[in-house]
């Protein structure tokens, strides 16, 4: 199998998780939320980087979610150093949000 080929998949995979991952306040997940911005795998350390935002930098439940989502991402890569870095660059907005949370919210 070549390397993008196996990165598609572990990409599939770790998003799945994610999407088990809600902000308690919002009632969405985060993936749909678009506080996933990227997640990288590097295959010969075993590191996952998974940068991600909140929807404040303020978040009441900023250290809850980000447990959260390393518990996740655990269970299906269970020997990998999993690494959540927060970035507010740029912000998060509405506009992140999928058509799929749009639906849910209302909008």
């Amino acid at each position: 199998m070549n390397e993008v080929t196996n990165d598609s998949i572990k990409l599939n995979i770790a998003l799945s998780d994610l999407y088990n991952v809600y902000d308690p306040e919002i009632g969405l997940n985060v993936v749909d939320l678009g506080l996933i911005y990227k997640i990288i795998f590097e295959e010969v350390t075993q590191r996952l980087d998974c940068e991600m935002t909140l929807t404040t930098q303020f978040c009441p439940m900023g250290e809850s979610i980000t447990n959260d989502v390393i518990q996740s991402l655990t269970k299906s890569f269970p020997s990998w150093d999993i690494n959540v870095n927060l970035t507010f660059e740029p912000a998060w907005d509405y506009t992140k949000i999928s058509p799929e949370g749009q639906e849910f919210l209302g909008h």
